[in-house]
């Protein structure tokens, strides 16, 4: 009698359970839904906040060192050379000797330009006693007219024989004087193409050695016209301001790309425009007093153009080139959308873009996250990271 009151008992309680688990399951399906069906969060990205600045605007040229003075050594006069007296590479001053030619020819020569004068001097006391002489007899018609005239002509000629041995003495000076070559102008010599023995003759045309003043140096860069205008109508227009003093700063890069250690300056611009380049040639000066420029270096000179005063400058991991080569950029707007812009870029500063149009001081350009937004979409700005003009 018992186990049939319980059995019923246990029926119902099973039956109870059958219906609880169905609801229980019911109730965690529906949270799932809810949490699937909850909108994603907006993506974040990283921002630089564009801000106006002057900047320094300085241009690359390629160019080539040249020495400040270069000065080539030919003898003056004709003969053997005896001696060479510098060490090749080696620094001379100027009016050091570099060469000496025999100069046994030349200094007869002097001695029979002295000798020639001695005895034009001779002559000319006879021709003076003799023409005084004339002169006191012709006044008492000793001697005629025509003799006295002959005795003061003599006496001329012997004066004019005078000057003209004084001049084959200044001449045969010179000549013995050019038995000594000597260096033009202070520098670095390099090497001599004649020994001792060697015979040379008067302005040949194959140098003895070049003389090359090295400190300070030139540095000569091209530059094209256009680049030229450019700069000038900018300056013209005010969006450039000016270094002053007429002579801009310049810096120097080695071929390896390392920089060089003094600054120079930049001399003069060429007023002519090459036809074949169209480029103008821009000179620079440059100390060298440790000689470490050598003529003919293929260098890279840095010439400071300018300043512009209102300067906008984007990272140019910001910046996006679409099909056709524009540049672009995206931005976040004030109610944090992403806006697309079309820039206008003139340069590269460094690791940015020298922005002239498509952005106005203030505007936030997305420069972090870039793949994950795209125009339209609302993101969310990250916190700052380290570095100027990022948030």
């Amino acid at each position: 009698m018992a186990l049939r009151r319980t059995l019923p008992s246990l029926i119902l309680l099973a039956a109870a359970a059958s219906f609880a688990v169905p609801g229980c399951r019911s109730s965690e399906v529906s949270g799932a839904a809810a949490a699937a069906a909850a909108p994603p969060p907006p993506p974040e990205v990283g921002v630089h906040v564009v801000a106006a600045q002057p900047v320094t605007l300085s241009t690359e040229l390629p160019g080539r060192t040249v020495a400040y003075g270069i000065a080539e050594v030919r003898p003056q006069v004709n003969g053997i050379v005896r001696q060479r007296l510098f060490r090749e590479g080696s620094d001379v001053r100027a009016g050091s000797v570099l060469y000496t030619i025999d100069p046994a020819p030349y200094q007869t020569a002097l001695d029979s330009a002295r000798a020639a004068l001695s005895r034009s001097e001779a002559n000319l006391a006879v021709a003076q006693v003799r023409a005084q002489r004339f002169r006191d007899l012709v006044a008492i018609d000793a001697v005629s007219q025509q003799e006295n005239d002959d005795a003061v002509a003599t006496q001329k000629l012997a004066e004019a024989s005078i000057a003209s041995d004084k001049a084959a003495i200044r001449a045969a000076q010179i000549n013995l004087g050019y038995t000594r070559v000597t260096a033009p102008i202070a520098g670095r010599i390099g090497r001599s193409t004649v020994t001792a023995g060697a015979l040379v003759t008067a302005n040949q045309p194959d140098a003895l050695a070049v003389v090359q003043q090295l400190d300070p140096i030139y540095v000569d860069v091209t530059q094209s016209s256009g680049e030229l205008l450019r700069l000038r109508r900018e300056l013209a227009a005010g969006r450039l301001k000016s270094a002053g003093g007429g002579q801009a700063s310049v810096s120097l890069l080695f071929e390896d790309g390392s920089p060089y250690g003094a600054p120079g300056r930049l001399q003069f611009s060429d007023v002519t425009v090459d036809e074949r380049t169209g480029a103008v040639t821009l000179r620079a000066v440059f100390p060298n007093p440790s000689r470490e420029l050598l003529p003919g270096m293929y260098v890279r000179a840095v010439v400071e153009e300018g300043t512009a005063e209102h300067a906008l400058l984007v990272p140019q991991k910001g910046v996006t080139r679409d099909p056709r080569g524009k540049a672009t950029a995206l931005v976040v707007s004030a109610d944090n959308k992403v806006e697309p812009r079309a820039l206008t870029t003139s340069r590269s500063v460094g690791d940015r873009w020298l922005v002239t149009a498509g952005l106005v001081a203030g505007d936030r350009v997305i420069v972090e996250g870039l793949q994950k937004v795209r125009p339209g979409a609302t993101v969310r700005v990250a916190a700052a990271p380290a570095g100027p003009g990022s948030r």
